[in-house]
């Protein structure tokens, strides 16, 4: 959910298109020590730049500090710590806990949390949002780990921390490790990748003003204007926007999450217009304002978001045209509003578990839902800002220029709900909906159940389950389905519909941040087990190790 937008209502372990066994020829590079054996290389950077498609760079335990920056040619707004721009690398850290890619300034400790400490990246200009980085001078901001439009990188086993946002605010900086295709062209230009064991997190947060967060980490484990591709095992912590992100890949997405975890974050997941085929599962999403956030935007584009599958196909895991799936997750405990949170993102209703904001034949199913206190589930229209609005209405109801993405088409079957709806205010519980168009094809929701086998909750809840049980083109009714859900949804995500004119709480506020807290990683997070496994013969990689 990128935050240069205006307003918001809210497969394998490996790829099936490239073979990521040792390549015939490849070299192995090595970056700094392993079992005592010292590589070829003190940087990561300089065994990128030495590297040939189809070349392994293992990088030994360290704190990897950076020193400078480098962005694609012709691309200054995207500087990275380390940038690859070379296909069919294949770069793997020894150790996931001790191989970390690190932020901050020469001569600190590991991840530091000290603003003396914090490497604000190269000098930029201008400032929007009211977003800017007072510490820097106006500083750009830096990435992490950034591949640029290379096919069939793979990253593994390894952390990255504290690189942060810069001016704009907009994601273009503040993220640790980045599949980028071509952020803002509206094209995918990146086939490919996959990443496994890996670690993104941030220690640092410049204290909120009136104007919003003055310097934060924006995303963990991204992924922006690429097709194909398998993200397994992987953590993410303390982001003003996502954990996760997939997004700008339309109808041909074509990946998969895996065993992820995001908790401490505004959105555990958001993935703007990032359709077709297309399945989040196995994974976790707590402690978080939203656990998971989908939407259509004005913004990575072009919209909506849509999950059918592309040319009109059939999915192998819902047997229907939808390939969006987000199948046997845990998503519980997002309540909290402690987080760092800035633009559109902030604007996640807390409490939520999943949003499903202006998407269109997406499939959740066989999830449980424990313990948001608002609402296991919404799904609602996303209004923004237009043109371009494509997908959209321009101009909605609301008139002059906001483009409404209303949501359709989505099933919602044999999901688990436990103590979802807490905080006790109408509609608040287990699941809820609201369209403003009408003449779309239905939502669908069936077989959901409390645990045990009772009845969703609240009542409007249970009725769409009897009056929606499948999704098979029925056009739904102009208006709301529960003006009192519109209501709660408007005022717990703080949305102005006009400028300067937030929305009423018609049964009371919902929380709000007090302190914000960046919590520590876990300990011990799974590393790669035979992290020498399918490298060829290197010094690295004997019987011994």
């Amino acid at each position: 959910m990128r935050r240069h937008v205006a307003a918001a209502l809210a497969l394998s372990a490996c790829l099936t298109v490239v073979s990521w066994a040792g390549t015939a020829g490849a070299k192995v590079l090595t970056v700094g020590t392993y079992h005592g054996v010292r590589g070829q290389y003190t940087t990561i950077q300089a065994a990128v730049d030495a590297a040939k498609p189809g070349d392994w760079i293992l990088i030994g335990p360290g704190d990897y500090k950076t020193t400078g920056s480098r962005a694609p040619n012709g691309q200054p707004a995207f500087p990275a710590a380390v940038l690859i721009t070379t296909a069919d690398l294949h770069i793997r850290g020894m150790n996931r806990n001790t191989v970390i890619v690190d932020g901050t300034r020469p001569g600190s400790s590991v991840c530091s949390r000290t603003g003396s400490a914090q490497n604000f990246g190269p000098r930029g200009a201008g400032s929007d949002s009211g977003y800017a980085i007072e510490a820097a001078g106006g500083a750009a901001g830096l990435n992490g780990v950034m591949v640029w439009k290379a096919p069939n990188v793979s990253i593994e086993n390894l952390t990255a921390c504290n690189f942060l946002g810069g001016t704009n605010g907009d994601g273009e900086t503040g993220n640790e490790i980045w599949w980028n295709g071509g952020e803002g062209s509206g094209k995918v230009g990146g086939h490919g990748y996959y990443g496994a064991y890996l670690t993104a997190t941030s220690t640092y947060l410049k204290s909120q003003t009136a104007a919003g967060e003055v310097s934060a980490a924006e995303y963990g484990i991204f992924s922006s204007n690429w097709t194909g591709g398998t993200w397994d095992q992987i953590y993410a912590s303390n982001f003003n926007d996502s954990a996760f992100y997939i997004g700008a890949c339309q109808q041909v997405c074509d990946q998969t999450v895996d065993h992820a975890w995001g908790e401490y974050n505004a959105l555990g997941y958001s993935g703007s217009n990032s359709g077709g085929k297309l399945v989040i599962e196995n994974s976790q999403f707590d402690n978080n304002e939203t656990g998971f956030s989908t939407n259509s935007q004005n913004g990575d584009n072009p919209p909506p978001q849509d999950g059918a599958c592309p040319h009109n196909g059939i999915s192998p895991i819902t047997h229907t045209h939808s390939c969006w799936v987000f199948m046997d997750n845990y998503v519980h405990d997002n309540n909290n509003p402690n987080v760092p949170a800035a633009g559109a993102a902030a604007q996640g209703p807390v409490g939520t578990g999943i949003s499903i904001a202006g998407s269109r034949d997406d499939t959740i199913i066989d999830n449980r839902f424990v313990d948001n206190d608002a609402w296991g589930m919404i799904m609602v229209p996303y209004l923004d800002s237009g043109p371009p609005c494509t997908g959209g209405t321009l101009p909605s109801m609301f008139g002059g220029s906001s483009c409404l993405f209303d949501e359709w088409g989505d099933a919602v079957i044999d999901n688990t709900f436990s103590g979802d709806g807490s905080y006790g205010h109408p509609t608040n519980g287990d699941f809820a909906e609201v369209n403003l168009e009408g003449g779309h094809a239905s939502d669908c929701f069936s077989a959901n159940h409390e645990v045990g086998g009772a009845p969703v909750q609240p009542a409007s809840a249970g009725a769409m389950q009897t009056s929606e049980p499948t999704c098979n083109g029925t056009p739904i009714a102009a208006g709301s389905s529960d003006s009192r859900f519109l209501g709660e949804v408007l005022c717990d995500s703080q949305v102005e519909i006009a400028p300067g004119t937030p929305a009423s709480c018609p049964s009371g506020p919902y929380p709000r941040a007090t302190k914000i807290v960046m919590h520590q990683l876990p300990k011990n997070l799974p590393t790669m087990p035979g992290p020498c496994r399918g490298v060829p013969a290197n010094p690295w990689c004997t019987r011994k190790t």
